[in-house]
């Protein structure tokens, strides 16, 4: 395959320039470096000329003339999406739940009565290597053509050091092995397993004295997380859990808030986490904490959705100073999805949030939320050639025409993955 493509006349590119050394906040979200008829020129899966096409064909002739051409006229390009917080490797699904919540048991109803995480967790430890491999392949290969190149993914559903570490090892290999780039997070403070449950401070131990020296050991996570709610983490374990993690160079990342106000948005400041998620109960205080010091608000609407529950206040958080990202949290019990576009709708029509500002939450934002903005998140000269291609005239039409998949053609490294909405590799 050749190693230069020519992406030109698109009706609009979104480059989303300007914004790779910090994440956008408030009024910085609405720009998204937007250029009429624009093109982009690539050579060894980096970006070496953005503009329009008569600007790079006359400063790069020679490259030009060689390059795999791909015709955008009437479509509009961004950079690839970026998925910033998944469950993405695990075993099973769980619909059975879906049916217990629409007759009326609540999310904790489940959990507490062995389902939920540790319906999961189960089926996740009983799951080979081979069996996580595939299932998890296949929902990567969802994520490709639904115009997602990277993704952040969590452990959490083995809850001993063992399949922890083997769902780990799951994502290190599809990371080898897939075209979408996985960034993954050690997830044991996900639950306090039923044989435990009696003894959370003795698993709180676990977590920290042998499962977070053995993934540090074995260079398996960039970040640390830990579910900071009632009834699972409390603020004091998850403050003790995150801080051990910084010992061994995890960064810490914190399930905030999801269900009531715990504290989780303030312990995110406090820790310096770089992205505290769900917050879907945060304070006042919190919010106001975290854009103080920077942490980045991971918004998942699509579990909100899902378990009928009020959403995250977007619009609050933005025009407090918070940086805002958007993200699936593909998950079998309460964001059973992977379409990062549906997620981009409700962002707009759930949240408050603008179309300008459901796009940087999904590229730059979300790359600063995984610590990959020096890389993605934005079409500019030196990063990944990583673009995706809508069948849409403009990017109005992206959270205007809500429930559909809009991608025709994905390029990953400067190498054309799907095309006219088909796999070309994987």
């Amino acid at each position: 395959m050749s190693n230069t493509v020519f992406v030109k006349n698109a009706a609009q590119l979104i480059t989303m320039q300007g914004h790779s050394e910090k994440p956008a906040k408030r009024e910085a979200m609405q720009n998204i470096g937007l250029i009429e008829n624009g093109s982009v020129l690539a050579k060894d899966g980096k970006i070496i000329a953005v503009g329009s096409e008569a600007e790079i064909r006359n400063a790069y002739p020679e490259i030009v003339v060689i390059a795999k051409e791909v015709n955008a006229k009437g479509k509009t390009v961004t950079p690839g999406l970026i998925d910033p917080h998944t469950h993405l490797v695990h075993a099973g699904t769980r619909e059975n739940e879906y049916a217990m919540r629409l007759k009326g048991k609540t999310y904790m109803d489940i959990m507490n009565a062995g389902g939920g995480i540790h319906a999961t967790t189960e089926a996740t430890q009983k799951a080979s290597f081979e069996q996580l491999y595939q299932e998890s392949k296949k929902r990567l290969d969802t994520f490709l053509l639904n115009g997602v190149t990277t993704v952040e993914a969590k452990s959490g559903y083995g809850l001993t050091t063992e399949h922890e570490i083997k769902q780990l090892e799951v994502a290190e290999k599809l990371n080898q092995d897939h075209v979408v780039d996985i960034v993954s997070t050690f997830m044991g403070a996900h639950a306090v397993p039923i044989s435990e449950k009696d003894q959370p401070e003795e698993f709180v131990d676990k977590v920290i004295n042998e499962m977070l020296p053995k993934v540090a050991e074995r260079h398996l996570a960039k970040f640390n997380d830990v579910f900071c709610e009632r009834g699972v983490f409390t603020p004091e374990q998850s403050r003790r859990i995150l801080e051990a993690g910084k010992q061994y160079g995890l960064i810490p990342k914190i399930h905030a808030d999801e269900i009531e106000p715990y504290g989780g948005a303030e312990l995110a400041a406090e820790v310096g986490a770089i992205s505290a998620d769900h917050l879907l109960k945060a304070s006042e205080a919190g919010i106001q904490q975290m854009a103080e010091k920077d942490v980045v608000g991971v918004l998942l609407p699509g579990t909100a959705f899902f378990l009928m529950a009020e959403f995250a206040q977007a619009r609050k958080m933005i025009d407090s100073g918070v940086a805002v990202a958007l993200s699936t949290d593909a998950n079998p019990g309460s964001s059973p999805t992977l379409s990062l576009q549906f997620i981009m709708n409700l962002g707009c029509l759930k949240m408050g949030m603008t179309p300008e500002e459901v796009i940087t939450a999904t590229t730059m934002n979300a790359a600063h939320a995984i610590g990959s903005a020096h890389e993605v998140g934005s079409l500019e000269v030196g990063k990944k050639a990583d673009l995706t291609i809508f069948d849409v005239p403009n990017y109005l039409t992206l959270s205007y025409q809500y429930g559909m998949n809009h991608v025709d053609t994905v390029i990953k490294n400067g190498q054309i993955v799907v095309e006219h909405r088909h796999l070309v590799t994987s």
